[in-house]
């Protein structure tokens, strides 16, 4: 039994999907990876909204501010706070005026990696993501967004921010343009999962290691994959499908039947503290959420078989998963500015 545990041991990860019951399949050293792994690559920036560090400034006053809203209930900031992964921890959003919405807040850790938004992507800029949740049920403003800008324009602090940023007074569309700036500062990037990346072995615990280990033997990274954790593409897990009437997800962006019920990989960063899970919020646990991934997924006549199947793993493995999972939490320390008053 011995040499076949140093037998085990010596394995390379490509192995490993072979021997996933077999708890002593991973090295019993924590191997870090090259350092230069750990960082993202540059950004893509628009180029009609360059990033300035008052730019920022300003957009983060507004990113808090729930003058926004039309009924001063909401921030930016309600639905994506830092206790609950920069989401809300709420099954389904709440909009202005307590309006239920119909799917949850997704994380912003790391959205301006983004290529398309929303859990179907029917939004091609950050910028128009903004205003879009600006004018819909997240902050009910509608069609009087000039109303909210004169308000803003109103305070004399605002107004001399805006004149230094923009060369002119606040507009719907600059108040966009700074809040995504400041989203673009979002950026998860000091997990005890990099800092292990980054060279330094003791960040993680040996089960996270062996989470890790599991997590790409199993092919999690297929969508989860890269320092983002997601493909930024869109999938059918069967998450609703089977509901009286399932969101139709990617669906009815794209018109294409193969992609109904397909919602974009969430990243995985800080996913511990983002409960619940899915679009619509329907695991209320991480264990939950992983459990229904293990599955395969929900069955479905849409669903993703080329990147989901079932796996049987351990009860001490699916505990070593979930390790390498809350090791991607994230030290958030996202707090309010003093916002302008005259």
């Amino acid at each position: 039994m011995r040499k076949l545990r140093l037998f085990l041991l010596s394995l390379p990860l490509f192995a490993i999907t072979f021997f996933i019951s077999c708890r002593d399949s991973f090295s019993p050293e924590i191997q870090p990876l090259p350092a230069q792994l750990a960082t993202y690559e540059p950004m893509s920036i628009p180029a009609d909204n360059l990033m300035t560090p008052e730019k920022v400034a300003l957009g983060r006053q507004l990113f808090f501010d729930e003058r926004l809203s039309i009924d001063g209930s909401k921030s930016c900031y309600s639905c994506h706070v830092c206790e609950h992964g920069l989401t809300d921890g709420l099954p389904k959003a709440i909009g202005a005026g307590n309006k239920q919405l119909p799917r949850s807040s997704p994380t912003l850790w790391n959205i301006g990696y983004h290529k398309e938004f929303y859990w179907d992507g029917r939004s091609g800029s950050l910028e128009a993501q903004a205003m879009a949740a600006w004018k819909g049920g997240n902050m009910g403003v509608g069609e009087k967004t000039g109303e909210i800008a004169a308000k803003i324009n109103a305070l004399q602090d605002y107004k001399a921010q805006f004149q230094k940023v923009f060369q002119s007074d606040a507009t719907p569309e600059n108040m966009m343009k700074a809040i995504s700036a400041y989203e673009r500062t979002l950026i998860s990037g000091d997990t005890a999962w990099d800092r292990w990346k980054a060279g330094d072995n003791t960040a993680i615990s040996m089960s996270a290691y062996r989470g890790w280990n599991i997590f790409q033997a199993i092919k999690c990274n297929n969508c989860h994959d890269g320092v983002l954790f997601t493909d930024q593409q869109y999938h059918n897990i069967g998450i609703g499908m089977d509901q009286n009437e399932p969101d139709p997800g990617r669906g009815k962006v794209t018109n294409k039947p193969e992609d109904t019920g397909a919602f974009k990989t969430p990243t995985l960063r800080d996913v511990a503290r983002s409960a619940p899970y899915f679009h619509d919020g329907s695991a209320k646990t991480l264990e939950e959420a992983v459990d229904i991934m293990l599955a395969g997924g929900k069955p479905n006549q849409y669903l993703d078989k080329k990147n989901l199947e079932p796996h049987k793993i351990l009860p001490e493995q699916r505990e070593d998963l979930l390790n390498f999972l809350r090791s991607l939490n994230v030290d958030c320390k996202l707090t309010k500015p003093a916002l302008p008053q005259k």
